[in-house]
């Protein structure tokens, strides 16, 4: 496990790897691929994907903050580009709207810095607070861009992105006007296991003592990291310390409500967002820009109906993506890669992981691909 101190901005440069422009239906967004500099994860900087309402003129900054896994294995797997959705749900709101990998995730550079340490006596604070600071350094380095309005930014998360949501209102850069929390916190390493609790409790309420800015906390009524009665408690010790909180608890959601904020959850999060930015007085659009369709791509043959709706979910899949099948109807796609190789090779590799041998790809982002 690798750990670091936290970094500070090196330039107010960022550095636009690409403008990606969405398909012509969707051509009101635009897409751009960022590195942003900072000292602690030099020289790669940090991954980010900034999308935004295409035209001229200065966006407010909405901050989109991804979450953990159980477990460090997987975080070089992590791509910005798996919160497209999410990105889009706020750029149609008017918002120029950045995820960042943080130190450690994706191919962020630098040391990952969130360990809380052992399950039996965790340092919550200190790890939140390294979380916070990779967020602290993009949004100064984003406050430089002439398409941003730095005087308005916000901060949103889920899970360990909205724990750094609730940390960096407790030390809010310039123009910080709110925070929203999707089932934030930290130290669950299993289903309905919470590391000390109490420590957890006690590190919301320090953060409430610092924290003013208004935020929204959402929770699922079947989380099955931090329960309602656990919500509820962070909920009181953050309000105790001083913080200031929307607090909404929302039906149960799939197999587990600690997954609500996804594009399957939209239905049910995106109405009570809004209804918050309405509040605090942020609703920068009448109406949401309207939503491309779904591309009209037909599955490939050779499908059953499982692999038929598999595909119909890879279209809804953020780019780069691909999808491979075999001769025996084996099937396997990736989506939300950084480049079309790297989604053709999972996707061979997830269909070759089904014991089929002769795998192909036929399809690749939105277009089919011919033998």
């Amino acid at each position: 496990m690798k750990t670091a101190t936290h970094g500070l901005v090196l330039s107010a440069v960022l550095v636009g790897l690409a403008f990606l422009i969405a398909p012509a239906e969707a051509q009101d967004l635009v897409r751009e691929d960022l590195r942003i500099p900072v000292e602690a994860a030099a020289p790669q900087g940090l991954e980010a994907l900034l999308v935004k309402p295409a035209g001229p003129g200065r966006r407010p900054l909405a901050l989109i903050n991804h979450a953990a896994t159980r477990g460090t294995e997987d975080l070089s797997q992590l791509t910005a580009r798996q919160m497209l959705p999410e990105l889009e749900v706020f750029a149609r709101r008017g918002w120029a709207a950045v995820t960042v990998m943080r130190r450690g995730y994706g191919s962020s550079g630098g040391m990952w810095a969130e360990s809380y340490g052992p399950c039996t006596s965790p340092d919550y604070l200190s790890s939140i607070s390294e979380a916070a600071a990779d967020l602290r350094a993009a949004v100064a380095a984003l406050s430089t861009r002439p398409d941003i309005d730095a005087s308005r930014i916000i901060s949103v998360g889920a899970s360990s992105g909205g724990f750094a949501t609730v940390a960096l209102t407790a030390d809010p850069p310039p123009g910080l006007v709110a925070g929203i929390s999707f089932a934030g916190a930290r130290g669950s390493p299993s289903s309905d296991h919470v590391c000390n609790p109490d420590a957890l409790v006690a590190t919301f309420k320090s953060l409430g003592e610092r924290s003013r800015v208004p935020m929204l906390w959402v929770f699922a009524e079947n989380d099955h990291f931090f329960s309602p009665a656990l919500a509820e408690r962070m909920r009181q010790a953050f309000v105790a310390g001083g913080g200031n909180v929307t607090f909404v608890e929302t039906p149960a959601f799939g197999d587990d409500g600690h997954f609500l904020f996804s594009p399957a959850g939209m239905p049910i999060w995106a109405p009570i967002v809004d209804r918050f930015l309405e509040k605090v007085d942020l609703k920068l659009l009448a109406n949401p820009l309207p939503s491309p369709p779904v591309p009209a791509l037909p599955p490939p043959p050779g499908l059953d109906a499982q692999g038929v709706q598999a595909f119909r979910q890879y279209l809804e899949g953020a780019p780069h993506k691909a999808f491979a099948i075999a001769s025996d109807g084996s099937f396997g796609w990736r989506t939300a890669r950084r480049t079309e190789q790297e989604a053709r090779r999972n996707a061979m590799d997830n269909c070759g992981n089904n014991g089929a041998t002769d795998c192909r790809v036929v399809a690749v982002d939105d277009a089919r691909v011919e033998r």
